[in-house]
C-alpha cells in the first residue's frame, strides 16, 4: 500500500477486503451495491484502488452489525424524508461546519454541488456562513441545524418559524438527518480520518 492509502484510515487500519469475516463481507457487499456507486455519481472517492473503503465506511466495518443498522437508517431516512435534496445537503454541510470533519465536508461538497448548490455556497456552508443564494426556507434550515448543533437547543422563535416552513414531520426528518451526520462526524473525528489529498487541490 502507498503511504497515502495507509494515512486514509487515520487512527484505524483500512480493512483489507481479502480478510473480511462473513458479517463484514455482507456489509461490504451492501456498500458496494449502494454506497460506492452513489459516491461515484456524486464525484468523491469512497474506496482505494485495491478495494479498501475510506471515510466513515472503514470504521463501520469494524462493527458490522451496528454499522449495517446505521446504514439501513440512513437509507430509510433518505427514502422517506420530507426534505428536498438541496435542503438535505444544507443540513449535512451545516453539521459538518460545526465538527469540521474533513472527509464529511469533502464528500458533501460534491453532493451539495450535485444537488444544485454553487461552489461558493458549499464553501460558505462548510464554514458556517449563510450563502447569499439561499432562499428563506433554506436559510431557516441552516439556522435551525446550526443552533441545535452548536448550542444544543433551538430557541422558541426559531422553532416556530421553522415549523411554519417544514411542519412537524419536516422538523423530525431534519433532526434525524442531522443526527445521522453527527454520528458520521463523530466517527471521522474520533479516528482522525482525513479527506483524500486530491481533495485539497480540487476544492481551491
Amino acid at each position: 500500500m502507498s503511504d497515502e492509502t495507509i494515512e486514509l484510515g487515520g487512527r484505524l487500519p483500512l480493512v483489507d477486503p481479502e480478510t473480511l469475516t462473513t458479517t463484514q463481507r455482507d456489509l461490504y457487499d451492501r456498500m458496494d451495491a449502494a454506497m460506492a456507486p452513489w459516491a461515484d455519481r456524486m464525484g468523491f472517492q469512497s474506496k482505494t484502488a485495491d478495494g479498501r473503503y475510506i471515510g466513515p465506511f472503514n470504521p463501520i466495518l469494524f462493527s458490522p452489525e451496528i454499522g449495517g443498522s446505521f446504514l439501513a437508517l440512513q437509507h430509510v431516512e433518505e427514502e422517506h424524508t420530507a426534505l428536498s435534496g438541496r435542503i438535505r445537503q444544507i443540513v449535512i454541510l451545516s453539521v459538518g461546519s460545526v465538527w469540521q470533519a474533513a472527509y464529511e465536508l469533502y464528500a458533501h461538497a460534491a453532493a451539495g454541488r450535485a444537488a444544485g448548490l454553487s461552489v461558493d455556497a458549499v464553501r460558505d456552508l462548510s464554514a458556517g456562513r449563510t450563502p447569499t443564494e439561499l432562499n428563506e426556507q433554506e436559510r431557516i434550515a441552516q439556522q435551525f441545524t446550526l443552533q441545535l448543533a452548536a448550542e444544543l437547543h433551538v430557541e422558541d422563535e426559531l422553532y416556530r418559524t421553522a415549523a411554519g416552513h417544514f411542519g412537524e414531520k419536516g422538523l423530525v426528518d431534519m433532526v434525524v438527518l442531522a443526527g445521522c451526520y453527527h454520528m458520521v462526524c463523530s466517527l471521522l473525528n474520533a479516528f482522525a480520518v482525513p479527506a483524500p489529498r486530491a481533495a485539497e487541490s480540487s476544492s481551491e
